[in-house]
């Protein structure tokens, strides 16, 4: 049985425990709130037998073995290098950090303190992503990858009224980039690496975040085309093209539904049964990770973490994109 903590009492904390409660060597002891109040309320909503308003106390309580991170990104490494310090095993939501630097912090602090540390990209952990890996010698060379994510947020609404929610604050490390294109830039990376060039473009907001953009990878052989956006809808699908057929799937962030159509005419579906909750599949990993004494994912792995922070960096820094923890 892994014990876990929380910090973060927003939705995504909810889903995560809706999954993990599947899980049988799964359990939630503790919450960390920065008040009373809020923690009180979520561990009585959840169950939950310790709640905590002091981190360092978290970080040192013997009630846990691990804590899944969901505050705002700009808090991802200080909390993660803080528990993972007092030999805390650290699920954390992505993105991992504001930049690379913040990224190769936390893994320094991992390793020296032979401690799991995980981002917590779901998609790439489910049974359909792994369907996509296994199916791709069938496209014969890969040419292009083509993802986009582009849902409008309800708070670009409350910003379009004059109110600035932490969404499209900058002191948080937020923006599109990093809340939506992060789900398009890490399959890309698990499934071929880094690439050799990277162009970006987009849309600073008043706020001076990001609402949108777009990006252009080079690799060798083949080309990525990545669309991201806070502030518009888009409905087109993911595709992977190959020299012999194209792998269709529904959606980046969780693939649901996916078929290669052969350059022929023939339609494979190559779609596995999966849970419909995807953040089970990477509380799962975690946890046998941590059980079999691994202080690394495979697939979640550090190169791949640091590798796509590296392009959101390079990123930024084209379309002048700074946050103060650049500054740190």
């Amino acid at each position: 049985m892994i014990r876990f903590g929380i910090i973060g009492t927003n939705w995504i904390t909810e889903d995560l425990i809706k999954a993990a409660r599947g899980i049988e060597d799964f359990a939630l002891t503790a919450v960390y709130s920065r008040t009373e109040a809020a923690g009180q309320q979520f561990a009585n909503k959840y169950d939950i037998p310790h709640c905590f308003t002091d981190l360092e106390t978290f970080a040192n309580s013997q009630e846990l073995d691990a804590v899944y991170i969901a505050s705002p990104n700009s808090l991802h490494a200080e909390q993660a290098i803080l528990l993972m310090n007092h030999g805390k095993h650290v699920l954390c939501e992505k993105p991992m950090a504001s930049n690379v630097r913040e990224v190769d912090r936390m893994f320094e602090t991992a390793k020296r303190n032979g401690v799991l540390l995980m981002e917590a990209m779901k998609s790439t952990l489910t049974p359909n992503f792994q369907a996509i890996k296994d199916n791709l010698h069938k496209i014969g060379t890969v040419r292009r990858y083509f993802a986009s994510y582009c849902q409008y947020s309800s708070r670009y609404d409350e910003y379009l009224k004059g109110n600035i929610l932490n969404a499209f604050k900058p002191e948080f490390s937020n923006g599109a980039l990093m809340d939506l294109g992060v789900y398009c830039i890490y399959p890309l990376v698990v499934l071929f690496g880094q690439p050799e060039q990277i162009q970006g473009s987009g849309l600073i907001l008043e706020s001076g975040v990001d609402g949108q953009g777009s990006i252009l990878l080079n690799y060798k052989e083949m080309d990525a085309v990545v669309q991201y956006s806070k502030i518009s809808d888009s409905y087109t699908s993911a595709e992977i093209h190959g020299e012999k057929g194209t792998i269709v799937f529904d959606k980046i962030s969780r693939p649901d539904k996916v078929e290669i159509r052969y350059r022929g005419g023939g339609i494979e579906e190559i779609t596995k049964p999966q849970m419909d909750n995807a953040m089970y599949y990477e509380v799962q990993e975690f946890i046998h990770l941590i059980q079999n004494g691994f202080t690394e994912s495979s697939v979640n792995s550090r190169i791949n973490s640091r590798t796509t922070m590296a392009i959101m960096d390079e990123v930024r820094k084209q379309i002048g994109l700074v946050y103060p923890a650049d500054r740190a």
